[in-house]
C-alpha cells in the first residue's frame, strides 16, 4: 500500500520508521513530478525540499506550532503533508490549489503574498504575539519556525528582522535551506559566506586536531591549550564563519544534510530545546531525485509549464517571447553603447538578463534579491556616466517605489526600469499580477512610462528609453508569447495611429499589450455603424499634447488597459482633459482594485469587462444613449 495515501496530515507520520521516510520522500518526488508536469508549477524548489519539509512536521506541531515558507514556492510538499495531496489535480487552476501557501486552503498556511524575504519579520511579529500572551517556547510551549532560502536571505529586509530577533533573544528557529540558488546562483557576500560554512564543520575541530596531534586532552594552564586556545579567535573567521550569526547574538547549527531526514530531525529538536533564537543551516539540492533537473540545468526547472514528465521537455512552444526579444535588442544596444549596463535582483535568465551579461560580463549586476538597493545601485551608476538597465518582474518594482521616487527621479537619473510579466499573468495568483505598476509611477515626477503592443515596438521604446538621460524611464510587457506585428496607419507626434478617423463617434486608446483588445473593439463598433479611431500613445506617460488634442475632435473617448483603473493611463488621461478644458467624455477600462484570483489571463480579463465583446456592448449602449449620464458603470470610473 502507498505510504502517501496514508498521509492526510502531519500526525500521520509520527510513527513511520525511518526506512518507511524515506520510501515516502521517494513517493513524495514522484507524486510531485506527475503532478506539477500536468498543470505547471515550482518544480526544483520543491523536488529539494522533502525530507527537510517531512522532519518539519515530525518535530513541530502545525497549526500550533507556526511554520512559516519564506517566497512559498517551496511549499508543495507541506501542502501534500497537511492533507492536500488529492486536490493537486488543480494545482494552479481557477478555483484550484494554489502555487503558494494560501490562508483560505488551510490553518497550516500562514504567509500567502510569495514576495521573498519576509518570512523572519513575519516570525519575529508572531514571537512577540506569543511572548506577550505567554504562550511561547518552554516544554510547552508554542514554537515558531521560518524556512527561508539562501536567495530569500540576500533580501534587506531578512537582516533588518535578524537584527531585531538576535537583540530580542525570543526562542525562534530559522532554518536556512540553502541549495545555493534562488530562481539561479545565489551571488554575493552572503552567498560566498554560505559556501564557506558548507566545506567547514567548526572552529572545534581545531582543537580536536591538536588533541590528536598530542595524543591527549590539552587541560587549562597546559601551554599548548594557551597556545591553542589564544589561537582560536584568530582563526575563528577562516574554519568557522558562523560567526557571521553568532556574532549577532543567533546560535547555529549546521551544516545539517539536507536529504538525511534523521540528521535534520536530530538538528530541528536540537534547535526546539534552546531558549533563543537559533539558526539551522540544512544544506539541500535543488531538483534533488528527478534526472532531467540532476542532469540539465536545475534552475529551468524552478518554475515550469506543461512538461514531459519522463524529459522535461516542455510540451508546447508558442515561439519568440516578450522576454527574449528584450534580451537580444538589449544585446544589439549594448554592442553599440558601452555605457549601457544591466541590473537584476536575482533572476538575470527569468528577465533575459543572462544573455546580456554573456556578452558583458563586466557590465551585467546581480544584486540578489535587493529591488530596493537595484534601483539606488542604478541612480549610483547614472552618477558615474552609465545608464543602467534594471530588469525586474513588475510584481516586485512595487518593493522598490521609494527608491524609484526619491533616488532615481529626484535626481534626474536616467535609469531604466524594465518590467516583465506586467499586467494580468494569471496562474501565480495575486500576488504576481503586475497591475500595479501604471497606477504607482503615474505619479512620480518626471516618469515616462512606455507599453510596446508588438515587437517592432518593444525594441523601439528599449532604444528610446536609454536615450533618455535626464529621467527614469519605463518599458513594461507582459507574459509569454508575443502576438503578430500590428503596423500602423500614421504617426501623430510619435503616437501610432491604427485607425484613423478626423472625427470619430469614438476614439479608442489602448496600451500595450491590450491594443488587439482595441482593435477588435474597433471593426465589432464599425459592423454597428459607429466610426471609430484607435490611438496607440506607446508612452503612456506623461500624456502627449497630441493625445489631448485628438481627444477633443472625438465625441468619446475609451481608454484599455490591463493595470488599475484608478490613477491609470484613463484616468490621467482625463485629469489632462479637464486641465486643458477640453469636455470629451471619457469611459476607462481597466482593472479594479483588487487581488485577482489565479486564474489564466484570458479568463482575468474576461471576467473583469475587458473582453471586446463586453466593451463593444457597453460602448453600443453607451453611443445609443441620447444623454451621457455620470453614473458610474460597472466595470468603468466615468460615463
Amino acid at each position: 500500500m502507498s505510504l502517501l495515501a496514508g498521509i492526510n496530515g502531519p500526525a500521520d507520520l509520527a510513527d513511520l520508521t525511518q526506512d518507511q521516510l524515506e520510501s515516502l520522500a521517494l513517493e513524495i518526488r514522484a507524486f510531485l513530478v506527475d503532478r506539477v508536469a500536468r498543470t505547471g508549477g515550482h518544480l526544483g524548489p520543491n523536488l529539494g525540499v522533502v525530507e527537510l519539509t517531512i522532519a518539519l512536521h515530525r518535530v513541530f506541531d502545525s497549526p500550533r506550532d507556526v511554520l512559516l515558507f519564506d517566497t512559498g514556492h517551496q511549499a508543495y510538499v507541506h501542502k501534500i503533508l497537511t492533507g492536500r495531496a488529492h486536490q493537486f489535480d488543480t494545482l494552479r487552476q481557477p478555483g484550484g490549489l494554489s502555487g503558494y501557501p494560501s490562508r483560505m486552503e488551510s490553518e497550516h498556511d500562514v504567509i500567502e503574498n510569495s514576495h521573498a524575504s519576509t518570512s523572519l519579520s513575519y516570525a519575529d511579529g508572531i514571537a512577540k504575539g506569543f511572548q506577550l500572551d505567554g504562550s511561547l517556547g518552554g516544554d510547552n510551549g508554542r514554537h515558531v519556525v521560518a524556512v527561508i532560502g539562501d536567495g530569500a536571505l540576500t533580501g534587506g529586509m531578512s537582516w533588518e528582522a535578524l537584527n531585531n530577533i538576535a537583540a530580542a533573544e525570543r526562542p525562534l528557529i530559522i532554518v536556512v535551506n540553502d541549495n545555493e540558488r534562488s530562481y539561479s546562483p545565489t551571488i554575493g557576500g552572503l552567498a560566498h559566506h554560505l559556501s564557506t560554512l558548507r566545506t567547514t564543520r567548526g572552529y572545534e575541530r581545531f582543537l580536536d586536531w591538536g588533541r590528536r596531534m598530542l595524543k591527549r586532552t590539552p587541560m587549562v594552564g597546559d601551554p599548548v591549550y594557551d597556545a591553542l586556545h589564544g589561537m582560536k579567535k584568530g582563526i575563528k573567521d577562516v574554519v568557522a564563519p558562523q560567526g557571521l550569526f553568532e556574532d549577532l547574538g543567533l546560535k547555529y547549527i549546521g551544516p545539517i544534510h539536507g536529504h538525511d531526514e534523521a540528521e535534520v530531525e536530530h538538528a530541528l529538536r536540537r534547535a526546539a530545546a534552546f531558549l533563543g533564537p537559533v539558526i539551522v543551516h540544512v544544506i539541500t539540492e535543488k531538483g534533488r531525485g528527478y534526472a532531467p533537473a540532476e542532469l540539465d540545468d536545475a534552475d529551468r526547472f524552478h518554475g515550469v509549464g506543461v512538461i514531459d514528465p519522463d524529459t522535461g521537455r516542455p510540451l508546447s512552444s508558442n515561439g519568440p517571447t516578450w522576454t527574449s526579444v528584450f534580451a537580444d535588442e538589449l544585446c544589439r544596444i549594448g554592442s553599440d553603447n558601452d555605457r549601457v549596463v544591466a541590473i537584476t535582483a536575482a533572476m538575470p535568465g527569468p528577465t533575459g538578463i543572462a544573455s546580456f551579461g554573456r556578452s558583458f560580463p563586466d557590465r551585467m549586476f546581480d544584486v540578489g534579491i535587493a529591488e530596493q538597493h537595484a534601483a539606488t545601485s542604478a541612480a549610483g551608476l547614472a552618477f558615474a556616466g552609465h545608464h543602467p538597465v534594471v530588469a525586474v518582474y513588475a510584481t516586485f518594482l512595487n518593493r522598490a517605489f521609494d527608491q524609484v521616487l526619491m533616488d532615481v527621479a529626484l535626481h534626474r537619473a536616467g535609469v531604466t526600469f524594465v518590467l516583465d510579466r506586467a499586467g494580468v499573468t494569471g496562474d501565480d495568483g495575486p500576488s504576481h499580477n503586475g497591475v500595479w505598476d501604471i497606477s504607482m509611477l503615474s505619479i512620480v515626477p518626471g516618469l515616462r512610462l512606455a507599453a510596446p503592443r508588438d515587437e517592432a515596438t518593444l525594441r523601439r521604446a528599449l532604444r528610446e528609453a536609454i536615450e533618455v538621460d535626464d529621467a527614469p524611464t519605463v518599458v513594461r510587457f507582459p507574459k509569454g508569447s508575443l502576438g503578430g506585428a500590428i503596423d500602423p496607419v500614421c504617426q501623430l507626434d510619435g503616437m501610432d495611429v491604427l485607425r484613423e478617423f478626423t472625427h470619430p463617434d469614438v476614439l479608442v486608446i489602448a496600451a500595450g499589450s491590450m491594443v488587439p483588445v482595441a482593435l477588435d473593439v474597433a471593426d465589432r463598433l464599425g459592423d454597428q455603424g459607429i466610426t471609430v479611431a484607435v490611438i496607440d500613445p506607446r508612452w503612456l506617460f506623461p500624456i502627449n499634447p497630441a493625445l489631448v488634442t485628438a481627444c477633443g475632435k472625438a465625441a468619446r473617448v475609451i481608454t484599455i488597459e490591463d493595470g488599475l483603473r484608478r490613477s491609470g493611463m484613463g484616468s490621467a488621461l482625463r485629469d489632462e482633459l479637464v486641465q486643458h478644458r477640453v469636455g470629451t467624455p471619457v469611459w476607462t477600462f481597466g482593472l479594479p482594485e483588487e487581488f485577482l484570483d489565479q486564474s489564466s489571463r484570458a479568463e482575468l480579463l474576461t471576467r473583469h469587462g475587458l473582453a471586446a465583446q463586453d466593451i463593444s456592448r457597453q460602448v453600443v449602449e453607451w453611443v445609443s444613449e441620447e444623454v451621457v449620464v455620470s453614473d458610474v458603470a460597472a466595470g468603468s470610473d466615468q460615463r
